[in-house]
């Protein structure tokens, strides 16, 4: 156990982000029944994580974060999580075909129901209303009683977190994820990208090499890394009562996890130094992730990697940058050459959404695909220089038809967002755009490998 901690020291730090439940009884009767609710996650699921990690910190791996920005309850049905499932699929085996390198592969999902907020209210059709902070606290619908923290979708997301895991795990383990049937990963509404023909060629490539394999008298049914993947999943940490009622004792090791996620981030507005957030997460032995941000500077960081990881454990840090294509490369080389003085063992992975939002001319948040595109270009490029390694990427998207960020291989315009802006909170890639990634990406790391 880390030194003077315990499952809630960190009630007695400043606990942003928490949000103002109006009846305090509700809330701790529905805690008193999420710590009776079995794992959604277990320990050896997390200390493989953390090992896969560890090999991509070194540059043996690679690591793919994706999912929705914000889950939704109305959206956690089996069409949806297969079609998102997809695209992270169709990604990671561009990414190995690329890299020629093993693909974490990491969802946000089954758990990312909670959002952080700048302002604790908004004005909607001249009401001030409590802002919306994800669905198990309030609801998106802009009425006074929806948006009332509600503590009883605290267990609606427990349960759909569950039944989320449950179908995951029956797709990636129960045949559909067969490397063999790769072709069938594409989506019907991008069946005529000229993406979907390169991703079909290279496709057609593995299978051929499958094929030569069985010829050669070699079975893929004995290598289950050819017919079934790990997904793990990971969330932000927001709402430590929550996280804290999902905490569990290990019956092998006697340390603490977090039950509710293989991996969980600290937020960029979350990240204090002397808050809740950095006490509560350094107690537990799971992967943490940290979103590092132009307010970050290279002591906080140090402070932040002291504090988390003391012991400097391979695999339990995953820096998760989030500056934007005008100022990282402004930022992101002394927190790289500060890591390097200290001799921290960190992933570093590139969140080129958040640092690239805008409000379009037409009044919709939204993100320009150049920008992230040279916001992942430049990530790259200064790792070269430092002599570093560029460990993953980190992106909110959908295997839905929306046209949330502007840009890509279909020209998403500004006046076209109006058509299927869909998402609760921020602006994602659509599948389309996510498979011009993780070409472009595969690219980098071709020429990475290279010494391009």
């Amino acid at each position: 156990m880390a030194p003077n901690w315990n499952l809630y020291s960190w009630r007695d730090k400043e606990a942003a982000q928490q949000p103002p439940w109006p009846d305090e009884s509700v809330h701790q009767e529905v805690l008193d029944e999420l710590k009776q609710q079995p794992p959604l996650v277990f320990a050896g699921e997390v200390r493989q994580l953390k090992d896969h990690l560890a090999a991509v910190a070194r540059g043996d791996a690679f690591l793919l974060q994706a999912g929705d920005c914000a889950e939704e309850f109305r959206q956690s049905h089996a069409k949806i999580i297969k079609e998102k499932l997809k695209i992270i699929l169709q990604m990671a085996v561009v990414l190995t075909y690329g890299g020629l390198k093993p693909v974490v592969k990491l969802g946000r999902i089954a758990g990312q129901y909670a959002k952080p907020r700048s302002k604790p209210s908004e004005v909607v059709n001249g009401e001030e209303l409590l802002t919306f902070r994800g669905d198990c606290v309030n609801s998106l619908e802009p009425t006074p009683a929806a948006r009332t923290p509600d503590p009883q979708r605290l267990l609606r997301a427990y349960h759909q977190s569950a039944s989320t895991l449950n179908l995951l795990r029956a797709f990636t383990h129960g045949g559909f994820a067969d490397l063999s049937r790769v072709h069938n990963w594409n989506l019907d509404y991008v069946k005529n990208s000229p993406l979907v023909h390169k991703f079909d060629s290279m496709a057609e490539a593995i299978y051929q090499s499958l094929e030569f394999m069985r010829a050669c008298g070699l079975d893929s049914s004995r290598f289950p890394q050819l017919h079934q993947v790990d997904l793990y999943t990971s969330h932000e940490g927001l709402l430590l009562d929550y996280e804290s009622a999902l905490t569990r004792v290990d019956s092998l090791t006697q340390q603490w996890y977090n039950c509710s996620a293989h991996m969980l981030w600290i937020g960029d507005r979350t990240r204090q130094i002397d808050g809740a957030h950095v006490e509560y997460f350094r107690g537990v032995r799971n992967p943490i992730g940290v979103k590092v941000g132009p307010t970050c500077d290279p002591d906080s960081l140090r402070s932040l990697i002291t504090a988390l990881n003391p012991e400097n454990e391979p695999g339990r840090i995953v820096l998760i940058t989030r500056f934007g294509a005008e100022k990282i490369a402004g930022f992101l080389p002394g927190l790289v050459r500060r890591t390097k003085e200290m001799g921290a063992d960190v992933v570093w992975s590139c969140d080129p959404m958040h640092g690239n939002t805008f409000l379009s001319t037409s009044g919709f948040k939204t993100r320009h695909f150049d920008k992230i595109l040279s916001e992942v270009n430049q990530f790259f490029q200064i790792h070269r220089a430092e002599g570093t390694v560029p460990g993953g990427i980190h992106l909110e998207l959908t295997g839905d038809h929306v046209t949330e960020c502007v840009g890509g291989t279909d020209e998403v315009r500004d006046e076209e967002l109006p058509y299927r802006y869909s998402t609760a909170c921020d602006p994602r890639l659509n599948a389309k755009q996510s498979l011009e990634i993780a070409f472009h990406v595969s690219e980098l790391l071709r020429s990475h490998r290279n010494g391009l």
